[in-house]
């Protein structure tokens, strides 16, 4: 157990909502021990003591959306999570994870193709990273049981890889319905995974959510039947909540989108259990996440533990010359040079006859695209240069085609001499979802609705396109400090990322600090708290690569009292460790 840890006079916002008051915090064998003014003068002598005058005191921030799954058998940091004030986590969202899994190398790979498709995690570094010392669900808990980590992990029970175990190839396919006998083993397995510590079951219903060879996943058209069995499992282990994407917030047809907001009323219902959804705003149906954040509301007035799952900035693909993507990577042009070394491409790219022509090739590629091919390489509008530190709120007048239009250049040419900045590693973020507007004036609602709970960061996927972990830096970071009459309390914005992250999943031991509480505890500089510009590093195994996102502010983490952070870097303390299921709230 760490040594007693003191953090004296700081400005200590506890994580509840209630208003921000200077004390000190003291954590004594692992949990909160007092809080308040005076508090340092009861501390032992050989305490560490840390000086937060002038800095903000809060709980460690709780994740409830990531997809470490693969990674945490393997690394125990888990960056870039615990960089930006996570202290505890969970994975296994969005119906896709790594068990239970058939002990075979075809199965395996499927489960690789299936993670490497939905969430651009490299199929290389999964594949040699990947232990495989479990088959089971519960086998699968215990190999996590074995690791330590900086901060905290619990995971769910996943859908797909259920159906594909207990199903076979027909668990892949969309069409295909479990029989009534696979069925009722699904459900048991399901039972099983809660009763030895999942926290719940997970689940996708998205055409978004695609295998690397381009098949939806088979969770996408599971009868209602099927999705009330499995939910109903998690109602009779009596604990457990359950987590679903479906495309109720993004789908032009109004009808459907009720009908999919019909089911899940259905499946909390029949399972008894908390239920909550992802809801985003979209360009095309930009009210349509009013419409679900009145139905939860709805929901809510009769009884039901419904909530939204939102993002507290916009949600983008991050496109440059190291990313994934980029709007000229289409182009045969580029093609041609896209598997050289980065200096090579940089200088490629600042020929004058290649600049010609993949402007003309691009128009040409491009000309028939529609859907999220045409936005993804045509949508200048929405594409803006990324600072450092980031502005997640950037004004039009400042996007690729607004430049490009001031300077009468080809939005193409304007795109090219941005990404060859920093000598190829300047990124570029496109506005995907939570940005109809050009301001994050309906994202301000999101986080107002007493219904809404952050989550969405999806830490640990989208490797090469994504960088939201840094989602609870940008909550405050952003929401305490925008300009006008935008900003909201910091108080609010604590308990988004503390006590109400906490309680949605059944941790109700943490979040908050006062006395029984887990002592886990941020100080930060809030004058200072920024995210910086994301970068590419190639820590994964076999090489593989990721984005990384450091951020500024963060004076000092703990987790349990132990500091694992100062100053942004890692101490080397791992006192974390996997979490099973609900955990009670202090007597």
């Amino acid at each position: 157990m760490a040594r007693e840890l003191v953090i004296r006079n700081g400005r200590v916002v506890d994580g509840t909502g209630a208003p921000a008051r200077v004390g000190d915090v003291v954590i004594r064998d692992g949990v909160v021990a007092a809080v308040g003014a005076g508090e340092a003068d009861t501390a032992a002598s050989d305490a560490e003591v840390v000086d937060a005058d002038g800095l903000l005191v809060t709980p460690g921030f709780v994740d409830i959306h990531t997809h470490f799954d693969g990674q945490a058998t393997w690394d125990s940091v888990l960056a870039p999570s615990s960089q930006h004030g996570v202290t505890s986590l969970a994975m296994g969202n969005c119906g896709v994870g790594f068990a239970p899994a058939l002990p075979t190398d075809e199965h395996h790979a499927w489960l690789i193709g299936m993670l490497e498709g939905v969430e651009d995690i490299p199929g290389s570094a999964l594949a040699e990273g990947l232990p495989w010392d479990w088959e089971t669900f519960p086998q699968y808990l215990d190999a996590l049981d074995r690791r330590d980590y900086t901060l905290d992990v619990g995971t769910h029970v996943t859908h797909a890889p259920l159906r594909a175990y207990v199903m076979g190839e027909r668990g892949a396919d969309p069409d295909e319905i479990p029989t009534a006998e696979e069925l009722g083993r699904m459900a048991a397995l399901v039972r099983e995974g809660v009763e030895a510590g999942a926290l719940g079951f997970t689940t996708s219903r998205t055409y978004a959510h695609r295998t690397k060879d381009g098949d939806p996943l088979g969770t996408r058209f599971s009868t209602a039947d099927e999705l009330l069995a499995l939910v109903g499992a998690v109602g009779e282990a009596g604990t457990g909540v359950v987590q679903m994407i479906s495309d109720a917030y993004l789908s032009p047809d109004a009808d459907f989108s009720r009908e999919e907001m019909s089911l899940m009323r259905s499946m909390v219902e029949t399972s008894g259990r908390p239920l909550s959804m992802t809801v985003q705003q979209v360009e095309q149906v930009p009210q349509r996440w009013r419409e679900m954040e009145a139905w939860v509301a709805a929901g809510v007035a009769d009884g039901l533990p419904l909530r939204l799952q939102v993002a507290p900035r916009p949600v983008g693909v991050l496109q440059g010359l190291e990313a994934s993507i980029n709007p000229v990577a289409i182009c045969p042009s580029y093609r041609a040079i896209a598997d050289r070394p980065l200096a090579e491409r940089v200088a490629a790219l600042r020929d004058p006859d290649v600049r010609d022509r993949l402007v003309t090739e691009h128009r040409t590629v491009t000309a028939g695209m529609d859907g999220l091919a045409a936005t993804l390489f045509t949508s200048f509008d929405k594409l803006f240069p990324m600072s450092d530190p980031v502005d997640y709120e950037p004004a039009p007048s400042t996007s690729i085609a607004a430049v490009a239009t001031a300077r009468g250049v080809d939005p193409v040419i304007e795109t090219l001499d941005r990404m060859v900045e920093d000598h190829g590693r300047q990124l570029l973020y496109m506005t995907l979802f939570n940005y109809a507007a050009g301001n994050l004036d309906d994202v301000r609602e999101m986080l107002l609705s007493p219904h809404s709970v952050i989550g969405l960061s999806d830490a640990g996927a989208h490797c090469g396109a994504i960088s939201d972990g840094s989602f609870p830096t940008t909550a405050l970071a952003l929401w305490t400090k925008r300009p006008g009459d935008g900003a909201l309390p910091v108080e609010l914005m604590v308990h988004h990322l503390t006590q109400r992250t906490a309680r949605q999943v059944g941790w109700m031991d943490r979040g908050v600090l006062a006395p029984g509480y887990l002592g886990d505890v941020n100080v930060i500089d809030l004058d200072r708290l920024a995210a910086r510009r994301p970068h590419i590093v190639r820590d994964l195994p076999a090489g593989g690569r990721r984005l990384l996102q450091d951020a500024d502010g963060y004076v000092m983490t703990a987790k349990r009292g132990t500091v694992t952070f100062r100053g942004g870097e890692h101490t080397g303390a791992l006192p974390g460790h996997l979490v099973r299921g609900a955990q009670p709230a202090p007597a």
